[in-house]
C-alpha cells in the first residue's frame, strides 16, 4: 500500500510526463486514450484538434464529474486521423474495445430487435437481435422488444407465412384459422410467398393504408359472400392496424423514414430520447438515461455513433438537434442573433452551411461547442460521411419542431428521474417518521436490527443493519462470530451479540440507535432487554419481528408488555418493517453459508493425513475449489510438491466422500 506522500510524489511525476507530452501534440484530428496509474484506459475522446483538445483537460476549471476525470489521468495516448469521420469511426471502435469507465457506454450489451422474413424455400417472420449477412429481408430496429413481438402478432394474423420451427407432417391449427399456407402439406409457388413479403415490406414501411383499403375490400367481399366469420376476422385485423397506428403524433407530408435525436443534461446526468419517423408518421421512441463525465454534445455523438454501429439498419435522414441555444445562455457578450431576413432560406442549415456558420461564428461559441466533434455540423457531415445518409440539424419548421420534441421528452424524462428519487426519498423518511410515531417515539432517525443463523447449532452467527431515516446505512453493517453459545440457543446467542455491540457502543462513544428490532418474539425482546437495561444501563426500546406460517412478517411486538402494534399491511411504515426483516435475514444467512462453507471446507481437507494448515490453504489456492481438487490427476499435484502417494489419497479421500 502506497503511501500518501509516494501517492503525491507519483501524482508531480505523471504531471510533468504530461506536460511534456502536451507540448508535442499535432494540429490534426484524431482520438485520445487517458489512462490511470494502472495504464487502464478510463476515457476515450475524439477532436477536430487534437492539440487544443487534450490540453484543455489540463488546463481551467471543469465541473464536478470532469474533475474527478481528470483528477484519475496519470497518461495520455492520441491516434491521429485523416478525417473527422475517421475519428468518429475510431472512437466508437475504441469505447467497444476497452469500455472506458467515464465514457458514454451501451452496457445493456444487446442490440435492438427487428422483424426478420427468413430466407428459406418456406420462409417465416421471427424476431432477432442478430442482423447476418444470410439474404434474409429485415425491418426495425425497433426501440423495445415488446413493440416488436406485438407486430409480429398482428403481421401473423394478417399472412399465412409458416409459423412453426420443423416442418410438422400434417397442418396444425393456424392452417384452419387461415394464419398459414400449409406448405407441409401442399406446394406453395414463390410468386406467393414474394407477394406476401412486399406486402409486409409495405407495411412494415408505413404503407398500412393501402394494406388497409385491401383488407376492407375483402371483408366487404366475405360479407357479401355470407361468410361472415372471414369477414369478422378481416374487421379485428383492420381494427388492430388502427390500434397500433392511433399513438402517432407528427405526420410530414414527404413519406421520409427519419431518425429524430434530442437530448438534455442535468445534475451529471444525460438522457437521449429517439422518435422513429416511418413513411413521414412518428411510431415510437426509444430513450436511455446515464451518467456522462466529458462535454455534453461530444458524449451525446458517441452515444449516436454506437447506436448505429450496433443497428445497421438506418433511415433515409437523421436528424441532430442544435446547440446553440444552450452556448447562448452561457455566453456573456456573444454575438446578436442572425436577423430572420439573413438567415437561409432553407428550413434546414444543412452541414456545409452549418460548418460556415461555426466558421464565423464568435470564438467562445466554438470554444462551448468543442467537446470533440465540436460543432453540431461537423458532427453531421462526419456522419452522414460514415453512415452515407443525409444527416441535419434542422433550424426552424416542422422538422426543428421534431428535434424540439425529442429534446423536451429527454428534458421531462430527466425531470421525473429526479422528482421519483425525491418523492421516494420523502415517503421512506416519513414512513420512518409514522413507524416511530406508532411505537410511541418522538423521533426515529436510526434503526439497528439483528437476526442470528445457525444449523442445529453449527457455525452460529449473528448479523445487524443499520437504517437510518428509513435507508439502509450498509457501511455500518456488522458480522458476528458467537463465541460463548454452544448448540442451537437463540435467546443466549441474542444476549452475547447485544452485549457485544452495545458494550462497543458505550466505550467508543458511538451513536446510539432510536429503536433495536429483534428478529423474534417475546424470548427475544426479553433476552435483548435485560442485557441492556441489567448490564449496561442502557434503556434503548427494543422490538421484535414475527413471521406468520409462510415466513413473512406478521406483526411487530413492542417492549415488555409484547403488545403487537397494529399497522395497516398495505401501509408504508409495514412495508419499511419487510425490508427491515428481510435485509437484515440476508445479510445474516449469506455470513452463515460463508462459513459453513469455509468450515465445511476444512473439515473435509484436515481429516485427510498429511494435510495441514498451510497444504491446505496451498491446495485451495491452487485449485481453487474443493471440486477441482476432486477432478484432478495425480500429475496435478506435482506442482505443489505433494508427491504421488499423498496426492492419490486426497482425491480417494474426497471422492470417497462425495459417494
Amino acid at each position: 500500500m502506497k503511501s500518501f506522500t509516494e501517492d503525491l510524489h507519483d501524482q508531480e511525476k505523471a504531471l510533468e510526463n504530461i506536460r511534456h507530452k502536451l507540448a508535442l501534440l499535432p494540429d490534426a484530428s484524431g482520438c485520445y486514450l487517458m489512462k490511470n496509474g494502472e495504464g487502464t484506459i478510463i476515457y476515450v475522446g475524439k477532436a477536430k484538434v487534437l492539440k487544443n483538445r487534450v490540453r484543455s483537460y489540463f488546463t481551467g476549471s471543469h465541473n464536478g464529474k470532469t474533475q474527478r476525470l481528470v483528477a484519475d489521468i496519470r497518461d495520455f495516448e492520441y491516434i491521429v486521423t485523416a478525417s473527422n469521420m475517421e475519428a468518429l469511426i475510431l472512437e466508437c471502435n475504441l469505447i467497444k474495445k476497452y469500455q472506458p469507465r467515464y465514457n458514454v457506454l451501451l452496457k445493456d450489451d444487446k442490440t435492438f430487435p427487428y422483424l426478420k422474413i427468413t430466407n428459406e424455400a418456406h420462409p417465416k417472420l421471427e424476431v432477432t437481435r442478430r442482423v447476418l449477412k444470410d439474404k434474409a429481408k429485415y425491418f426495425g430496429p425497433y426501440p423495445n422488444s415488446y413493440a416488436a413481438h406485438q407486430t409480429k402478432k398482428l403481421l401473423d394474423r394478417m399472412y399465412p407465412l409458416r409459423k412453426c420451427g420443423v416442418m410438422p407432417k400434417e397442418v396444425c391449427l393456424y392452417y384452419h384459422m387461415h394464419q398459414c399456407l400449409g406448405p407441409c402439406v401442399k406446394e406453395v409457388d414463390q410468386e406467393t410467398y414474394d407477394q406476401i413479403g412486399q406486402e409486409i415490406a409495405s407495411f412494415l414501411s408505413g404503407g398500412h393504408e393501402e394494406i388497409k383499403k385491401d383488407l376492407q375490400r375483402k371483408m366487404q367481399e366475405a360479407a357479401e359472400e355470407l361468410y361472415f366469420e372471414r369477414a369478422k376476422e378481416l374487421r379485428d385485423q383492420i381494427i388492430s392496424i388502427d390500434a397500433m397506428m392511433e399513438k402517432q403524433k407528427i405526420t410530414t407530408s414527404d413519406a421520409k423514414d427519419r431518425d429524430v435525436f434530442g437530448f438534455s443534461v442535468d445534475k451529471g446526468w444525460m438522457c437521449v430520447q429517439i422518435l422513429y419517423v416511418r413513411k413521414g408518421k412518428m411510431i415510437e421512441r426509444h430513450m436511455s438515461t446515464f451518467p456522462f463525465y466529458g462535454e455534453a454534445y461530444s458524449d451525446f455523438m458517441s452515444y449516436v455513433t454506437q447506436y448505429y454501429s450496433d443497428n445497421p439498419a438506418v433511415p433515409q435522414e437523421i436528424l441532430l438537434p442544435d446547440t446553440s441555444k444552450l452556448v447562448k445562455q452561457t455566453e456573456q457578450d456573444g454575438q446578436s442573433e442572425e436577423p430572420a431576413s439573413e438567415r437561409p432560406a432553407d428550413t434546414l442549415l444543412v452541414a456545409e452551411e452549418r460548418a460556415s456558420y461555426a466558421e464565423s461564428a464568435h470564438p467562445e461559441t466554438e470554444a462551448q461547442l468543442s467537446g470533440g466533434l465540436e460543432e453540431p455540423a461537423t458532427a453531421a457531415l462526419a456522419l452522414a460521411e460514415w453512415l452515407d445518409v443525409k444527416v441535419f440539424v434542422p433550424q426552424r419548421g416542422l422538422k426543428k419542431q421534431m428535434t424540439e420534441m425529442a429534446t423536451e421528452n429527454a428534458r421531462v424524462a430527466l425531470d421525473e428521474k429526479f422528482k421519483l428519487i425525491e418523492r421516494d426519498e420523502e415517503r421512506t423518511s416519513k414512513a420512518a417518521s409514522n413507524l416511530g410515531h406508532a411505537i410511541g417515539l418522538d423521533r426515529l432517525h436510526r434503526v439497528e436490527a439483528f437476526d442470528n443463523s445457525n444449523i442445529q447449532g453449527s457455525d452460529p452467527v449473528s448479523a445487524m443493519i443499520v437504517f437510518i431515516d428509513g435507508k439502509p446505512a450498509k457501511k455500518e453493517y456488522r458480522k458476528y462470530k458467537i463465541r460463548s453459545v454452544q448448540g442451537p440457543d437463540d435467546y443466549e446467542t441474542m444476549r452475547e451479540v447485544i452485549r457485544r455491540r452495545y458494550e462497543r457502543v458505550l466505550k467508543e462513544n458511538l451513536e446510539r440507535p432510536d429503536l433495536i428490532v429483534v428478529d423474534g418474539g417475546r424470548g427475544q425482546i426479553k433476552a435483548a432487554t435485560d442485557v441492556l437495561e441489567n448490564e449496561l444501563g442502557l434503556f434503548i426500546p427494543v422490538c421484535g419481528l414475527v413471521k406468520d406460517a409462510k415466513h413473512r412478517t406478521s406483526q411487530l411486538l413492542v417492549g415488555e408488555s409484547n403488545e403487537a402494534v397494529k399497522l395497516a399491511r398495505n401501509s408504508e411504515e409495514f412495508y419499511l418493517l419487510q425490508r427491515i426483516q428481510d435485509e437484515v435475514h440476508r445479510f445474516a444467512i449469506t455470513f452463515h453459508r460463508e462459513q459453513r462453507g469455509k468450515s465445511m471446507i476444512t473439515s473435509r481437507l484436515d481429516s485427510i493425513p498429511g494435510i495441514g494448515e498451510k497444504r491446505r490453504k496451498l491446495l485451495l489456492k491452487h485449485f481453487g475449489s474443493l471440486k477441482k481438487i476432486r477432478e484432478a490427476s495425480v500429475e496435478d499435484f506435482r506442482p505443489l510438491s505433494i508427491g504421488d502417494k499423498l496426492a492419490r489419497q486426497i482425491i480417494a479421500a474426497l471422492r470417497e466422500e462425495e459417494s
